[in-house]
C-alpha cells in the first residue's frame, strides 16, 4: 500500500516573503494525477487544512517561510514536532499559523500525520507582493526538495531522515 502524501504550501503572497510556500508548491514538479499525492497552495487557509487532514493523510509536507535567524533565503528540512504547545494557540479562520492549523485538527478529533516542513528563512514579510533576491533564489531548490521527499516517501522503506540534513545556503 503506497502512504497518501499531502504537499501544503501556506503563507500570505501579500506579505512578500511570506509567500514563499505558495510558490513552491507552484513550482514543484510533481504528478497530479497520482491519487497517492494531493498538492494544495492553501495560502492562509488554516481551517482548510485542518479539515483536509482529518481525510486520513500518513504524512503532510509542510512547505512554508520561516522566521530569519540571520540568513534569508537559508533553507531548513526537518520533521515537525506535533508536541501540544503549553498555550493553546487561538483560533483563526483566516490565518495560517501551524501550530494553531494542529490544534484545530486536534479540537475537531483528528491528529497530526508525519510531517516534514521544507522552510526558508524570510527576508521581508512587510505588505507587498512578492519574494525578496535571496528567497526567490531558493525556490527552486525548495521544489527539488519536496519532489526528493515525495519520491521517497513512496518508496517502500524509505525514511526522509536524509533530508533533515544541516541547512543549506542558497
Amino acid at each position: 500500500m503506497t502512504a497518501r502524501i499531502l504537499v501544503a504550501g501556506i503563507g500570505n503572497i501579500f506579505l512578500g516573503d511570506d509567500g514563499f510556500g505558495s510558490e513552491v508548491v507552484r513550482n514543484a514538479e510533481i504528478p497530479r494525477d497520482d491519487p497517492g499525492v494531493r498538492v494544495v497552495d492553501y495560502g492562509i487557509r488554516g481551517m482548510h487544512l485542518a479539515y483536509d487532514l482529518l481525510d486520513g493523510w500518513d504524512t503532510l509536507v509542510l512547505v512554508d517561510a520561516l522566521p530569519s535567524r540571520g540568513s534569508p533565503g537559508t533553507l531548513h528540512v526537518f520533521q515537525a514536532d506535533h508536541e501540544a504547545p503549553a498555550e493553546t494557540p487561538a483560533v483563526d479562520a483566516h490565518g495560517m499559523d501551524p501550530a494553531a492549523v494542529f490544534a484545530s485538527l486536534r479540537a475537531l478529533g483528528g491528529s497530526p500525520p508525519y510531517t516534514v516542513v521544507v522552510g526558508c528563512e524570510a527576508g521581508s514579510v512587510e505588505e507587498g507582493i512578492g519574494l525578496t533576491e535571496p528567497v526567490a533564489n531558493a525556490v527552486a531548490r525548495a521544489a527539488r526538495a519536496v519532489e526528493d521527499i515525495v519520491e521517497a516517501l513512496q518508496t517502500p522503506a524509505s525514511s526522509v531522515s536524509g533530508f533533515a540534513a544541516a541547512p543549506e545556503e542558497c
